[in-house]
Protein backbone atom coordinates (compact mmCIF):
# COMPACT_ATOMS: atom_id res chain seq x y z
CA UNK A 1 0.00 0.00 0.00
CA UNK A 2 2.60 2.28 0.96
CA UNK A 3 6.17 1.67 -0.80
CA UNK A 4 7.83 4.67 0.44
CA UNK A 5 7.21 7.08 3.33
CA UNK A 6 8.29 10.46 4.54
CA UNK A 7 8.70 11.67 7.56
CA UNK A 8 9.52 15.61 7.89
CA UNK A 9 11.32 16.30 11.47
CA UNK A 10 12.36 19.30 13.10
CA UNK A 11 13.76 17.48 16.28
CA UNK A 12 10.42 18.46 18.46
CA UNK A 13 8.27 16.14 20.45
CA UNK A 14 5.86 15.85 17.84
CA UNK A 15 8.51 15.48 15.37
CA UNK A 16 10.10 12.98 17.65
CA UNK A 17 6.50 11.21 17.85
CA UNK A 18 5.94 11.28 14.21
CA UNK A 19 9.77 9.58 13.54
CA UNK A 20 8.20 6.75 15.61
CA UNK A 21 4.87 6.40 13.91
CA UNK A 22 6.72 6.83 10.35
CA UNK A 23 9.30 3.80 11.47
CA UNK A 24 6.10 1.64 12.50
CA UNK A 25 4.51 2.30 9.48
CA UNK A 26 7.30 1.56 7.30
CA UNK A 27 8.09 -1.66 9.11
CA UNK A 28 4.44 -2.79 8.66
CA UNK A 29 4.32 -2.04 5.37
CA UNK A 30 7.64 -2.85 3.91
CA UNK A 31 8.56 0.32 2.77
CA UNK A 32 11.56 2.56 2.21
CA UNK A 33 12.04 5.21 4.58
CA UNK A 34 13.03 9.19 3.79
CA UNK A 35 13.43 11.13 7.00
CA UNK A 36 14.45 14.86 6.14
CA UNK A 37 15.17 17.95 7.94
CA UNK A 38 14.77 21.14 6.04
CA UNK A 39 17.39 24.64 6.50
CA UNK A 40 15.82 27.69 7.24
CA UNK A 41 18.34 30.18 6.78
CA UNK A 42 16.29 33.10 6.20
CA UNK A 43 12.98 33.89 8.48
CA UNK A 44 12.20 37.95 8.15
CA UNK A 45 13.20 40.04 9.65
CA UNK A 46 16.48 38.01 10.26
CA UNK A 47 18.63 36.38 7.87
CA UNK A 48 21.80 33.69 9.40
CA UNK A 49 25.17 33.85 9.02
CA UNK A 50 27.32 31.40 7.90
CA UNK A 51 28.14 30.11 11.47
CA UNK A 52 24.34 29.65 12.01
CA UNK A 53 23.61 28.09 8.99
CA UNK A 54 26.56 25.59 9.51
CA UNK A 55 24.83 25.37 12.89
CA UNK A 56 21.55 24.83 11.81
CA UNK A 57 22.76 22.14 8.89
CA UNK A 58 24.60 20.27 11.95
CA UNK A 59 21.60 19.87 13.85
CA UNK A 60 19.54 18.84 11.02
CA UNK A 61 21.99 16.14 10.69
CA UNK A 62 21.72 14.99 13.87
CA UNK A 63 17.53 14.90 14.00
CA UNK A 64 17.59 12.74 10.57
CA UNK A 65 20.12 10.48 11.91
CA UNK A 66 18.29 10.12 15.10
CA UNK A 67 15.29 8.65 12.81
CA UNK A 68 17.25 6.61 11.21
CA UNK A 69 18.98 5.05 14.15
CA UNK A 70 15.24 4.28 15.29
CA UNK A 71 14.88 3.03 12.03
CA UNK A 72 17.54 0.95 12.42
CA UNK A 73 16.22 -0.78 15.54
CA UNK A 74 13.38 -1.80 13.48
CA UNK A 75 15.91 -3.47 10.60
CA UNK A 76 15.24 -0.62 8.70
CA UNK A 77 17.85 1.43 6.54
CA UNK A 78 16.58 5.07 6.16
CA UNK A 79 17.28 7.58 3.53
CA UNK A 80 18.07 10.98 5.35
CA UNK A 81 18.37 14.39 4.20
CA UNK A 82 19.07 17.67 5.13
CA UNK A 83 17.20 20.14 2.43
CA UNK A 84 17.84 23.95 1.60
CA UNK A 85 16.95 25.95 -0.62
CA UNK A 86 14.62 29.26 -1.22
CA UNK A 87 11.30 27.70 -1.08
CA UNK A 88 9.42 27.59 1.70
CA UNK A 89 8.93 24.53 3.93
CA UNK A 90 6.46 22.85 2.87
CA UNK A 91 6.70 23.43 -1.10
CA UNK A 92 10.51 21.87 -0.20
CA UNK A 93 8.88 18.84 1.63
CA UNK A 94 6.61 18.38 -1.57
CA UNK A 95 9.16 18.80 -4.21
CA UNK A 96 11.50 15.87 -2.37
CA UNK A 97 8.41 13.51 -1.84
CA UNK A 98 7.42 13.78 -5.22
CA UNK A 99 11.27 13.24 -6.65
CA UNK A 100 11.32 10.40 -4.75
CA UNK A 101 8.16 8.71 -5.56
CA UNK A 102 7.23 9.15 -2.06
CA UNK A 103 3.54 8.04 -1.32
CA UNK A 104 2.55 8.82 2.15
CA UNK A 105 3.61 12.00 4.20
CA UNK A 106 4.54 11.56 8.29
CA UNK A 107 4.86 15.09 10.39
CA UNK A 108 3.86 16.06 13.72
CA UNK A 109 0.88 18.90 14.31
CA UNK A 110 3.33 20.85 16.62
CA UNK A 111 7.41 21.54 16.41
CA UNK A 112 9.49 23.87 18.06
CA UNK A 113 8.58 27.66 18.32
CA UNK A 114 11.84 29.01 16.76
CA UNK A 115 13.19 28.17 13.18
CA UNK A 116 11.91 24.98 11.50
CA UNK A 117 8.80 24.86 13.38
CA UNK A 118 5.99 22.73 12.04
CA UNK A 119 2.95 24.40 13.10
CA UNK A 120 -0.71 23.61 12.30
CA UNK A 121 -1.56 27.14 10.78
CA UNK A 122 2.12 27.06 9.02
CA UNK A 123 4.16 24.26 7.59
CA UNK A 124 1.80 21.31 8.18
CA UNK A 125 -1.64 23.06 7.67
CA UNK A 126 -0.16 24.07 3.92
CA UNK A 127 1.24 20.15 3.33
CA UNK A 128 -2.49 19.15 3.94
CA UNK A 129 -3.54 21.88 1.49
CA UNK A 130 -1.20 20.60 -1.55
CA UNK A 131 -0.28 16.97 -0.63
CA UNK A 132 -1.30 14.62 -3.19
CA UNK A 133 -0.65 11.88 -1.39
CA UNK A 134 -2.06 11.06 2.38
CA UNK A 135 -0.70 13.04 5.15
CA UNK A 136 -0.42 10.88 8.48
CA UNK A 137 -0.16 13.94 11.31
CA UNK A 138 1.06 13.01 15.04
CA UNK A 139 0.80 15.31 18.17
CA UNK A 140 3.59 14.22 20.94
CA UNK A 141 1.61 11.68 22.58
CA UNK A 142 0.55 9.80 19.62
CA UNK A 143 1.24 6.31 19.25
CA UNK A 144 0.44 3.44 16.65
CA UNK A 145 -1.48 0.48 18.11
CA UNK A 146 -0.22 -2.18 14.90
CA UNK A 147 -1.91 -3.62 13.43
CA UNK A 148 -4.85 -1.26 13.41
CA UNK A 149 -8.05 -2.71 14.85
CA UNK A 150 -10.83 0.01 14.14
CA UNK A 151 -10.28 2.49 11.94
CA UNK A 152 -12.83 5.44 12.08
CA UNK A 153 -14.43 7.75 8.63
CA UNK A 154 -15.93 10.41 8.82
CA UNK A 155 -18.53 10.47 5.97
CA UNK A 156 -20.22 13.69 4.64
CA UNK A 157 -20.42 12.59 1.09
CA UNK A 158 -17.95 14.80 -0.44
CA UNK A 159 -15.15 13.78 -2.80
CA UNK A 160 -12.37 14.23 -0.45
CA UNK A 161 -14.54 11.63 1.96
CA UNK A 162 -15.11 9.49 -0.89
CA UNK A 163 -11.41 9.30 -1.07
CA UNK A 164 -10.68 8.88 2.56
CA UNK A 165 -12.69 5.87 2.31
CA UNK A 166 -10.62 4.20 -0.51
CA UNK A 167 -7.57 4.67 1.67
CA UNK A 168 -9.65 3.43 4.93
CA UNK A 169 -10.50 0.60 2.69
CA UNK A 170 -6.91 -0.13 1.84
CA UNK A 171 -5.68 -0.19 5.63
CA UNK A 172 -8.18 -2.19 6.75
CA UNK A 173 -7.74 -4.93 3.94
CA UNK A 174 -3.48 -5.53 5.76
CA UNK A 175 -4.80 -5.95 8.99
CA UNK A 176 -8.66 -6.89 8.93
CA UNK A 177 -9.29 -4.26 10.76
CA UNK A 178 -13.18 -2.48 11.71
CA UNK A 179 -13.98 0.26 9.68
CA UNK A 180 -16.80 2.37 11.67
CA UNK A 181 -18.11 5.25 9.36
CA UNK A 182 -19.75 8.16 11.34
CA UNK A 183 -21.70 11.70 10.01
CA UNK A 184 -22.02 14.31 12.03
CA UNK A 185 -24.89 16.77 12.50
CA UNK A 186 -23.42 19.85 12.61
CA UNK A 187 -26.30 21.53 14.76
CA UNK A 188 -24.60 24.51 14.53
CA UNK A 189 -26.56 25.00 11.22
CA UNK A 190 -29.65 25.30 12.77
CA UNK A 191 -29.67 28.99 12.91
CA UNK A 192 -32.24 32.04 12.92
CA UNK A 193 -35.76 31.63 12.56
CA UNK A 194 -35.65 28.36 10.31
CA UNK A 195 -37.54 25.08 11.62
CA UNK A 196 -35.14 23.49 13.76
CA UNK A 197 -36.76 20.06 13.33
CA UNK A 198 -37.34 19.97 9.80
CA UNK A 199 -33.78 20.99 9.05
CA UNK A 200 -32.11 18.57 11.60
CA UNK A 201 -34.34 16.31 10.13
CA UNK A 202 -33.39 16.73 6.45
CA UNK A 203 -29.62 16.87 7.67
CA UNK A 204 -30.07 13.30 9.08
CA UNK A 205 -31.95 11.87 6.42
CA UNK A 206 -29.12 13.33 4.15
CA UNK A 207 -26.38 11.78 6.65
CA UNK A 208 -28.35 8.47 6.40
CA UNK A 209 -27.60 8.51 2.90
CA UNK A 210 -24.18 9.05 2.56
CA UNK A 211 -23.51 6.32 5.00
CA UNK A 212 -25.72 3.52 3.14
CA UNK A 213 -23.53 4.50 0.12
CA UNK A 214 -20.48 4.48 1.70
CA UNK A 215 -21.42 1.11 3.74
CA UNK A 216 -22.55 -0.61 0.07
CA UNK A 217 -18.84 0.53 -0.87
CA UNK A 218 -17.23 -1.01 2.41
CA UNK A 219 -19.32 -4.51 2.01
CA UNK A 220 -18.36 -4.59 -2.00
CA UNK A 221 -14.47 -4.73 -0.59
CA UNK A 222 -12.72 -7.41 1.23
CA UNK A 223 -13.45 -5.87 4.28
CA UNK A 224 -16.80 -7.38 5.81
CA UNK A 225 -16.97 -5.68 9.30
CA UNK A 226 -18.51 -2.08 8.95
CA UNK A 227 -20.12 0.01 11.77
CA UNK A 228 -22.03 3.16 10.77
CA UNK A 229 -23.42 6.05 13.06
CA UNK A 230 -25.07 9.34 12.51
CA UNK A 231 -24.17 11.32 15.59
CA UNK A 232 -25.15 14.95 16.14
CA UNK A 233 -22.97 18.07 17.89
CA UNK A 234 -19.82 19.70 16.24
CA UNK A 235 -18.14 17.79 13.95
CA UNK A 236 -14.36 17.71 14.94
CA UNK A 237 -15.77 17.00 18.84
CA UNK A 238 -18.03 14.52 17.83
CA UNK A 239 -15.32 12.99 15.65
CA UNK A 240 -12.94 12.76 18.06
CA UNK A 241 -15.46 12.00 21.20
CA UNK A 242 -16.99 8.94 18.58
CA UNK A 243 -13.16 7.85 18.21
CA UNK A 244 -12.32 7.81 22.01
CA UNK A 245 -15.46 5.84 23.11
CA UNK A 246 -14.89 3.41 20.40
CA UNK A 247 -11.66 3.17 21.00
CA UNK A 248 -10.33 3.25 17.38
CA UNK A 249 -6.54 3.29 16.35
CA UNK A 250 -6.50 6.09 13.69
CA UNK A 251 -9.12 8.51 11.84
CA UNK A 252 -8.68 8.78 7.56
CA UNK A 253 -10.89 11.87 6.59
CA UNK A 254 -10.78 13.91 3.86
CA UNK A 255 -9.59 17.49 4.14
CA UNK A 256 -12.11 18.99 2.35
CA UNK A 257 -15.39 18.48 2.54
CA UNK A 258 -19.54 19.34 2.31
CA UNK A 259 -21.68 20.83 4.88
CA UNK A 260 -24.71 22.31 3.30
CA UNK A 261 -23.23 23.79 0.08
CA UNK A 262 -19.83 23.07 -0.17
CA UNK A 263 -17.25 24.05 1.88
CA UNK A 264 -13.42 23.53 2.95
CA UNK A 265 -12.97 22.08 5.65
CA UNK A 266 -9.61 22.35 6.59
CA UNK A 267 -9.24 25.16 9.17
CA UNK A 268 -12.67 23.88 10.55
CA UNK A 269 -13.55 20.09 10.90
CA UNK A 270 -10.47 18.43 9.77
CA UNK A 271 -7.90 20.92 11.36
CA UNK A 272 -10.17 20.58 14.87
CA UNK A 273 -9.87 16.52 14.59
CA UNK A 274 -5.65 17.15 13.81
CA UNK A 275 -5.63 19.47 16.79
CA UNK A 276 -8.05 17.86 19.34
CA UNK A 277 -7.11 13.91 18.51
CA UNK A 278 -4.35 11.77 19.86
CA UNK A 279 -4.47 9.40 16.98
CA UNK A 280 -2.50 9.15 13.88
CA UNK A 281 -5.39 11.24 11.51
CA UNK A 282 -4.66 10.05 7.86
CA UNK A 283 -5.52 13.60 5.93
CA UNK A 284 -6.57 12.45 2.14
CA UNK A 285 -7.20 14.88 -0.58
CA UNK A 286 -9.07 14.30 -3.11
CA UNK A 287 -7.41 13.97 -7.07
CA UNK A 288 -9.51 16.51 -8.19
CA UNK A 289 -8.81 19.25 -5.55
CA UNK A 290 -5.03 19.06 -6.78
Amino acid sequence: MYDRILVATDGSEAAAAAGDVAVTLAEAFAADLHAVFVEETERWPFTFDEQQAAEMRQEGEEVVSSVADRAAEAGIEATTAVLGGEDPIHRTVLTYADEQGVDAIVMGTHGRTGVGRLLIGSVTEQLLRESTVPVVTVREKTTVEWPFEDVLVPIDGSASAHAALSEAIELAKQTDAAVHLVHVVDTGLVTGDVDGGLVLEALEEAGEQALDIASDRVAQSAVTTVEASVVSGSPSTAICAYADERDVDAIVMGTHGRTGVERVLLGSVAEGVIRRSELPVFAIKAAQES
